[in-house]
């Protein structure tokens, strides 16, 4: 199918040669000697053009439906409560009836579809894991809402975790291999921002859905229900998609990389009306293909990867604490300041708008500062910020602290996906991210349970405190074990 780059469709099925749709695009990349590092120096050349940012927004879509699921919790909390299921907290540390053991349901799937099923993507293509992953979790959503136990609740937010798990780090992936390095940044921050413009929607949907129950319904249901409307979208994601000619390449199948990337060129070169610049070399080869041997677990724990791995591992069991501490618990948090459940989620609501506009800011500055720069000054801002949260009363006090609260964790998150993906080699990439990744997830398990400890033992104020400490030790880990990637290419970094 041949489309101009005013096209919305991106389907490389009947694609020409490579070799001739490049020389007909005049895009002058059909270099003699095809290969992997070819491929990627083809890409990164790449201008900010509408067909690379067409890829980022069909992708930011995707990041919208699982951040959607990914947030309800803490919006969907209090009716949950009100309908008798769960409770707020619970007698014991560990206790499976409350809010706790429901967040903990999730970051269990999410933990166990991260580090268990990270390799998916690196086994059978960053296309497919993408699509299936989302319909995993869309149907396993859909069959929670109708659950009327403790048990139920859990078990199926449990099992759609995996899927949400597994579409993180694909999603990840995805968007590192495509977007040229001089724009990873802003490519990240776009689909940061158009993710997080599910946090508004669900908080504003539990703000009018919640406290009631239309059709004899419970609305906290409601809000599950449409999210779980992202599986309408899947096919028409699949067709519009294409692979990732990095992960092609590194599986040696190298034709369907070159006809992928030629496609591009041609559309990106026609929507230019002049040819792509020459190229101006190839990176150099990553350690594990350099050896001519299949990548593997291991290639992490080897220089220069094992310090980086050690970096995220310390970084990711804090940085949980602090996101998903505020974003899951601000409404139970505001209740138990006296708040009306009505005032918190509508408090939570005008908190949300300010979700996306935190990548959005740091679009600004995405490909400007170091990565690492960005989020030791953000996880600062967060400490004074969620300290000054705790001991204010006035509306209009709160609705600020949380709205500076919010933007500091969402640049962070956007800055630290885009890092932690560019910390690794295509070959073990969505593994490795998996790996790392999965123990913000198995912190998450266990801090949800402590919050709610502190919650009833300390107050609001206690787990202020302990959100705190952690992003400390994020300042701590980044600032001194993080590597500079501003404006690297990936093979190089």
């Amino acid at each position: 199918m041949t489309r101009h780059d005013g096209g919305t469709a991106i389907d490389v099925t009947n694609a020409t040669n490579a070799t001739n749709a490049t020389d007909a695009a005049n895009a002058g990349s059909a270099l003699p000697g095809l290969s992997a590092t070819q491929i990627s120096a083809r890409l990164d050349r790449f201008p900010a053009s509408p067909t690379v940012w067409r890829i980022v927004a069909l992708l930011s879509l995707g990041f919208f439906f699982e951040l959607y699921d990914l947030l309800f919790s803490g919006y969907i909390a209090p009716g949950i409560i009100r309908s008798g299921i769960l409770s707020a907290t619970t007698p014991g540390l560990f206790g499976a009836s409350g809010v706790a053991g429901f967040i903990a349901a999730l970051f269990a799937g999410l933990f166990i579809g991260t580090i268990a099923c990270g390799f998916l993507a690196d086994k059978f293509g960053r296309r497919a894991i993408f699509t299936y992953a989302l319909l995993w979790y869309a149907v396993a959503n859909t069959i929670m809402a109708f659950q009327t136990t403790a048990l139920g609740l859990n078990a199926w937010r449990f099992i759609s975790g995996l899927g949400i798990g597994v579409e993180l780090i694909t999603i990840g992936s995805y968007l590192t291999e495509f977007a040229p390095r001089h724009m990873r940044g802003r490519a990240f921050a776009v689909c940061q921002a158009v993710g997080f413009t599910a946090v508004p929607i669900v908080a504003f949907l539990s703000y009018l859905l919640v406290p009631l129950a239309p059709f004899s319904l419970d609305g906290w249901r409601w809000v599950v229900l449409i999210g779980s409307s992202g599986a309408v979208f899947i096919w028409w994601f699949r067709r519009n998609l294409p692979e990732s000619p990095r992960w092609l390449a590194g599986k040696n199948r190298l034709q369907e990389a070159d006809r992928i990337v030629a496609m591009l060129e041609a559309r990106i070169a026609a929507g230019r009306g002049q040819p792509l610049p020459p190229l101006q070399g190839t990176p150099s080869v990553p350690i594990a293909r350099a050896k001519g041997r299949q990548a593997q677990f291991a290639d992490m724990w080897r220089p220069p990867y094992r310090r980086r791995t050690l970096m995220l591992i310390v970084f990711h069991v804090f940085q949980t604490i602090s996101f998903f501490g505020f974003a899951n618990w601000v409404p139970t948090l505001l209740i138990r300041q006296g708040i009306t459940v009505t005032s918190s989620l509508l408090y939570t609501t005008l908190i949300g708008i300010a979700a996306p506009i935190g990548p959005l800011l740091g679009y600004l500055v995405a490909d400007r500062f170091e990565r690492k720069h960005v989020i030791v000054c953000m996880a600062a801002v967060n400490i004074v910020c969620g300290l000054a949260f705790s001991h204010i009363g006035a509306p209009a006090g709160i609705v600020a602290l949380g709205i500076c609260l919010t933007l500091s964790g969402n640049i962070i998150s956007f800055t630290y996906h885009a890092y932690q993906q560019e910390l690794y080699p295509t070959d073990i990439r969505a593994r490795a991210v998996g790996f790392v990744y999965s123990w913000s997830r198995f912190s998450a398990i266990f801090s949800s349970f402590v919050i709610a400890y502190v919650l009833g033992r300390f107050g609001v104020t206690g787990v202020f405190v302990f959100i705190s400490s952690a992003m400390l030790a994020v300042m701590a880990a980044i600032g001194t074990m993080g590597p500079r990637t501003r404006g690297i290419a990936l093979e190089e970094i």
